[in-house]
């Protein structure tokens, strides 16, 4: 598995801590989007030589979620307050979809997005009931709902609290879902909630299944070349993880032990291996202070060079990109933070690698955020 070379004088150290994930997000707002002049780059050297180039492909958007591709190179990004758009040929059009029924409150809004196929995608929002999945048809710049909804009756929280939503595909097209536990004490030990866990969900029928239980707010997903799955997941005070899955695992979060009755309690560890010995540890965790990860990707390519097969996870509070070295069997060698992307735009959300084979990653200020084109120097 590749080393960090490049990157060795930014390298963290690795703690058994952890970090507190959930902040407020900010307001919204913000201009028109727009799209900057091709190879506008910005960025240093890391100091060895290499380092990222960073080229603002999108701008003007307001909280972008995610970013998926369509097979044809276009990109579509959700914007939590609700839009969905499509970046082509240098522009940004907001795609005419019927998005009434989004609740966008706090930390919740339209989020997580997966493309399937040619022209049908699949996206994860709040309502005014639930969290549900809707998967659409695009026609131009029109999208028409076709499985409404795909799946529902995911938890919500008023305030949107810890909504998760973050969704990814299994090599064999299965939709991954990370949920939130809705900042509520039971739903993440409950089996029979769909809440605080990863789903296996069916993208013809909306069958879902438990996957892994017991998580907080899962917001990254990410499948490695091998079928390896891990995950980044916010923490309360301390620890935000990145974990490794284990069909049927249990991950050991638990906010109904102590405090008020009823109550959330958010001073019991992120995995408690007291109330759950056979909870599953996480394979990196943050200590203090948290970062708030957000979502995971893998690298991948040989353009990538030292950074072939490395885990790259954004975060919310850090205001950075983490690149981790991860081992075969999926422990985390190494840590690393590029300096062109260590606190120089602001709130890191959204990753996914496009076809090009390049890194793409959103910001999420609240006013002007980016979509932001990552690639080796």
């Amino acid at each position: 598995m590749a080393r960090l070379a490049g990157f060795a004088a930014a390298a963290l150290m690795i703690t058994a801590g952890s970090a507190a994930g959930c902040t407020a997000e900010q307001s919204t707002g913000g201009s028109a989007p727009t799209v900057s002049a091709p190879g506008a780059s910005t960025g240093s050297d890391s100091g060895s030589g290499k380092g990222l180039a960073v080229e603002t492909v999108a701008s003007g958007l307001t909280h972008p979620w995610e970013v998926g591709f369509l097979p044809d190179g276009r990109m579509l990004v959700t914007q939590r307050p609700g839009k969905i758009s499509l970046v082509a040929d240098g522009r940004v059009t907001d795609l005419d979809a019927d998005l009434t029924d989004v609740v966008a409150r706090g930390e919740g809004g339209l989020m997580g997005l997966v493309v399937q196929g040619e022209n049908r995608f699949t996206t994860c929002h709040n309502t005014a009931q639930d969290v549900r999945l809707v998967t659409w048809e695009l026609t131009g710049t029109t999208a028409k709902r076709v499985e409404d909804p795909l799946l529902a009756g995911l938890p919500t929280n008023p305030s949107g609290r810890h909504s998760g939503c973050r969704l990814a595909l299994d090599r064999d097209g299965t939709i991954l879902a990370g949920t939130g536990d809705t900042a509520r004490a039971a739903v993440s030990q409950d089996r029979s909630s769909l809440g605080g866990k990863v789903l296996r969900i069916d993208p013809e029928s909306g069958q879902a299944t438990v996957y892994t239980y017991g998580h907080r707010n899962v917001q990254g997903v990410a499948v490695r070349e091998d079928g390896m799955i891990f995950t980044a997941e916010h923490g309360p005070d301390v620890d935000d993880e990145v974990n490794v899955l284990r069909e049927g695992a249990n991950y050991g979060w638990d906010p109904s032990r102590g405090g008020t009755v009823g109550g959330y309690n958010e001073e019991v560890p992120m995995t408690d291996l007291e109330r759950f010995p056979d909870a599953v540890r996480a394979v990196w965790s943050s200590g203090r202070p948290t970062e708030a990860l957000s979502d995971a990707v893998f690298l991948s390519g040989d353009r990538w060079g030292d950074l072939d097969g490395v885990l790259a996870v954004t975060a919310l509070k850090g205001s950075k990109l983490l690149l981790f070295t991860v081992t075969p069997e999926g422990g985390v060698h190494s840590v690393a933070v590029p300096p062109e992307l260590d606190d120089t735009f602001g709130r890191l959300r959204g990753a996914e690698l496009g076809p090009d084979g390049a890194l793409y990653v959103t910001t999420s200020n609240g006013t002007d955020d980016k979509v932001l084109k990552l690639t080796p120097r």
